[in-house]
């Protein structure tokens, strides 16, 4: 099968995570209508709580520290909460386990942050914003590895290939690679990442940005092999996370809608998610 090129290479480094520490957004004054804090039933009064998972990961978080509003997703969250009307010292982070976020019953979070891919299937047990994040999947191993260099998804195939269980990196790994050896599902990526310096998968399966930032900062001689075209309609995006049927669904899409349409999205990604190289795409 071909091998394209893209662009859509994206690394982050400790370095850029220390240039970019301080940062600003000009998210405007105004919420969207009907939107302001005091008009929302947020879990506790006149604040806002926000969950995601813990390790916080980089590059969507600095320093396993959510509240630092450093790193893409830690800086998205403190925009969405300033366009609602939620002054900084009125966000509250909690740790939500990610298997936990995407099931049904009542969460302890008005809306949670974790690199969570809206799908259909999710919607039955919870509400999605609007998407704040475009993403692929893509896969990483050890400079040698047997799928080092590989240039199909075909090469892939016969390579014991790992993913985080309940993620759409894992569904990539069952639904569109189709190994013939039995795909391992990992808890989360810190286990798995380490059964790949192990040698006990030839190759990982997570999303583009968190690829180059394995690579580039956690792994020895680390090597991105190459990036999947999205299949998904529209495209696969990344989602805050609502209890179904929650009263906050509304303004918190529409909250990210304006951050979108005002640029702050593209601000905060640019600057987290700095594009520095390119990545094959597999087929």
């Amino acid at each position: 099968m071909a091998l394209r090129r893209t662009i859509l290479a994206i690394a982050a480094s400790t370095s850029l995570f220390l240039m970019a520490c301080g940062a600003r957004y000009d998210t405007g004054t105004s919420a969207p209508d009907g939107c302001v804090a005091s008009n929302l039933a947020t879990l506790a009064a006149g604040k806002l709580t926000i969950g995601t998972d813990k390790p916080a990961f980089a590059p969507w978080f600095n320093n396993d520290d959510p509240t630092n509003g450093e790193g893409f997703e830690s800086a998205v969250a403190y925009a969405v909460a300033a366009k609602l009307g939620f002054a900084k010292a009125n966000v509250t982070w909690v740790v939500a386990p990610f298997a936990s976020v995407i099931v049904p019953g009542v969460k302890q979070f008005d809306f949670d942050i974790n690199q969570v891919s809206i799908t259909d299937e999710r919607k039955k047990s919870v509400d999605f914003s609007s998407g704040y994040y475009d993403v692929n999947q893509a896969i990483i191993t050890i400079k040698g590895s047997k799928i080092d260099g590989a240039k199909s998804i075909a090469d892939l195939r016969n390579a014991t290939l790992g993913a985080a269980i309940g993620t759409t990196s894992y569904t990539t790994l069952t639904d569109v690679i189709k190994p013939t050896t039995l795909p391992v599902a990992f808890d989360d990526n810190d286990i798995a990442k380490q059964a790949l310096v192990n040698g006990q998968i030839d190759g990982l399966i997570v999303d583009l940005p968190t690829a180059f930032f394995i690579t580039a900062a956690e792994l020895e001689n680390g090597v991105v092999v190459g990036q999947f075209a999205n299949a998904t309609a529209g495209g696969e995006q990344f989602g805050l996370v609502l209890s179904k049927g929650s009263s906050l669904t509304a303004c918190v899409s529409k909250a990210v809608d304006a951050l979108r349409a005002d640029g702050t999205l593209a601000r905060i990604q640019e600057q987290w998610l700095a594009q520095v190289g390119v990545a094959p795409v597999l087929e």
